[in-house]
Formats: C-alpha cells, structure tokens, sequence
C-alpha cells in the first residue's frame, strides 16, 4: 500500500523537487553567505519548512533580537496557509496520525499537487497526501544542505540570490496560467493583492490582501457554480 502511493506521488513531484532542489541550494549558500554553517539551513529545513519564512529567518538571525517581531512576520508572511488548511480540512480528515505532518508538511507546491490531483485508483489516498508531502521536503532538505555546504567552501557574490524565490513563484504562476480555463482567479488575486499594497504599504498588505481574495472568490464561486448548474 505504502510503496504503490509512493509510486504514484513521485512523478507529480518531480518538477517541484527540481526547483527545490535549486532554490533550497539559494538558500543554503545565501545562509552561509551570512557566516551559517550548512547545519542551520539543515535543521531549518527539516524545523521550519517555508521557503519564503526561512530567507526572511536568515536575516532576522543577523539583526537585533526581537521576538515579537519575528512572531508577526511569520504570521503575516506565512498567512496564506490559514486558507490552505481550511480549504484541506475534508480531505485530511480522516488520515490519522498522519494529519499532523501533512499540516506541518503543507507549502505551496505540495498544496497545489494535493488539492488539485486525484491519486490513482487502489491507491491509499492519505498515504499518497503523505509521500507528496514528505518527497518535497527532502527535496528542500537536500537541496539547502547541499547549498550550505557549497556555499562554505567556494566564496563568491551572493548579491541578489535570495531573488530566485521570487523567479519561482513567478514560474508557477505563469505555469497555473497557462494550464487553468478560467483566468478570472488569477487575475482576481492580482488585482487584490495590487489594491492591498497601496491601501496598506509593502510590510502590511500580505493579509488583507489574502482576506480580499478569499471574499472575493468566494462570491465568484457561486456565480460560477450558477453558470455550470444552468449549463448542465
């Protein structure tokens, strides 16, 4: 049961582990850029996994000590995450102990792959949940080790690398653009989050931006359900 989930979770990961694996090693080398051995990117990795949290972590360790600080950046970066759980609810329902690494385990990619396929059929669905989540971790993982170490041993300007996090969601996004029917969504969230950033700054716009969205889709959703139930 297990190995057969595994099976049918790795090639829907593949094109995500391969851009971990080259933003992870951004990472690693932007930590040890800073003076960090491989060993934080590492255990930061397998602790904390949120990509964007983890470059903005990095530099929170080299400034003054602020706990309340770093408490609601992480809240405000990490937000959207809120929406990911609430919209994964049903189909983490009944998987067990294994419902808290898939929570733990929850980004981006691993989102868009769970929520979005259906695993094959005579395949455990909580089992295929779980080896997405834990394929792109150790993707991550390695991918940040890997870069820790590299980025120790050859010095060489790091200057703007910790853009490469930026390059990718750029990539996906174009990428669920090219793939989605309905563009409505995407530019929906484009708009939001624009009207967001000037109403409250760049250090605050994150959340309401994320709230806007979700008001907004969510009244879209039941025109759009309307249109499909008068089609049919």
């Amino acid at each position: 049961m297990k190995k057969k989930a595994f099976v049918a979770a790795l090639p829907h990961c593949l094109p995500v582990c391969a851009g971990f694996l080259f933003v992870g090693m951004s990472y690693g080398v932007y930590m040890a850029s800073l003076g960090f051995s491989f060993l934080w990117p590492m255990a930061m990795s397998i602790t904390i996994f949120a990509g964007s949290m983890e470059f903005v972590t990095a530099n929170l360790l080299v400034q003054r000590f602020d706990p309340l600080g770093a408490l609601l950046l992480a809240l405000t970066v990490n937000a959207r995450h809120l929406f990911y759980g609430i919209s994964m609810l049903e189909k983490y329902r009944n998987a067990g102990r294994k419902k808290w690494y898939l929570i733990f385990g929850m980004c981006d990619e691993t989102f868009a792959i769970n929520v979005s396929t259906e695993p094959p059929e005579g395949v455990d669905r909580d089992w295929f949940y779980f080896f997405v989540t834990l394929i792109d971790q150790c993707a991550w993982i390695c991918g940040a080790t890997l870069g820790g170490l590299v980025g120790g041993l050859l010095p060489f300007d790091t200057t703007g690398i910790d853009f490469v996090l930026t390059a990718l969601f750029v990539v996906i996004f174009l990428g669920q653009w090219l793939a989605a029917k309905r563009h409505l969504p995407a530019v929906t969230g484009v708009l939001c989050s624009v009207a967001a950033l000037v109403v409250f700054g760049p250090d605050g716009f994150l959340l309401p931006a994320m709230l806007l969205i979700l008001l907004v889709l969510t009244a879209l959703k039941k025109r759009w359900e309307r249109e499909e139930a008068n089609q049919s």
